[in-house]
C-alpha cells in the first residue's frame, strides 16, 4: 500500500467522516461499504459515542468494508485506502507533519460531544483545498463549525440526507448553519461523490 506523502491533487486527499450514536454508527459502516481499497484517499472517523462501556466500533466497521480499519495510534504515519479511528476517550486529528495521526487523550471529557469539529477543524488547517467533509447522523450540532472550515477552506462538504429525530440534528444544523453544503445525500450519493473527487490509485499512477 502506497504512502501519502502530500495531501495534493496528484497524490492524495483527506476524507473526514463525523456522526454519533447507534445511527452514526449504523451511517457510518453504509457508507464504508461503498468505498474501494484503491480509493486515493486517508479516510478518517469519529463517532460520538458512550464513554461508560467498550467500544466495538473497530469490531463493527471492519467485516462491512473491504477497507482496512485501524485504531490510529499517536504520530501514525497516514496511508491511502485506510479507515483511521479513535477511541471514546482518544481522539483523531490531523497532524501536518508528516502527515500522520495526532491522538488526545481526554479522560475528563474536556472536549465532550465536539469531537467531530475537532477533527474538521484540524483537516481544514492541515489538508490543504484537497480535503472532503462529512456528517451523517447524529444528534446536537457536533460537526457544523468543522465543516463550515473546511467549505472556507475550499474543500468539499457533503451531509447525509437528515433521517428521523433525535439523529437527524447534526444533519440538520450542519445544513442550516450558514455555509452552502455541497452535496445532500443518501449513502450510495455520498460515496459515489467522494469517488468522484478523489479518484483512484491506480488512476494516478
Amino acid at each position: 500500500m502506497a504512502d501519502c506523502q502530500t495531501f495534493n491533487a496528484q497524490t492524495c486527499w483527506v476524507v473526514a467522516i463525523g456522526a454519533s450514536g447507534p445511527q452514526g454508527m449504523n451511517d457510518i459502516r453504509e457508507l464504508l461499504g461503498e468505498l474501494s481499497t484503491e480509493i486515493a484517499a486517508v479516510i478518517m472517523v469519529v463517532l460520538n459515542r458512550s464513554w461508560r462501556q467498550p467500544s466495538y466500533l473497530h469490531a463493527f466497521l471492519t467485516p462491512a468494508t473491504a477497507l482496512p480499519v485501524v485504531i490510529a495510534a499517536d504520530g501514525e504515519h497516514l496511508q491511502m485506502g485506510t479507515v483511521y479511528i479513535g477511541e471514546p476517550s482518544r481522539h483523531i486529528m490531523l497532524r501536518a507533519q508528516g502527515p500522520s495521526c495526532e491522538v488526545i487523550a481526554d479522560p475528563d471529557r474536556k472536549y465532550g460531544n465536539r469531537t467531530v469539529d475537532l477533527l474538521l477543524k484540524s483537516v481544514a488547517a492541515n489538508a490543504g483545498p484537497q480535503m472532503i467533509g462529512v456528517i451523517l447522523s447524529g444528534s446536537l450540532d457536533d460537526g457544523s463549525l468543522g465543516l463550515a472550515a473546511i467549505h472556507d477552506g475550499g474543500g468539499i462538504t457533503m451531509v447525509r440526507s437528515p433521517s428521523n429525530p433525535p439523529w437527524d440534528a447534526m444533519p440538520r444544523n450542519a445544513i442550516d448553519f450558514g455555509n452552502p453544503v455541497g452535496l445532500i445525500g443518501d449513502f450510495k450519493a455520498i460515496a459515489l461523490g467522494i469517488r468522484a473527487a478523489c479518484g483512484v490509485r491506480n488512476a494516478r499512477a
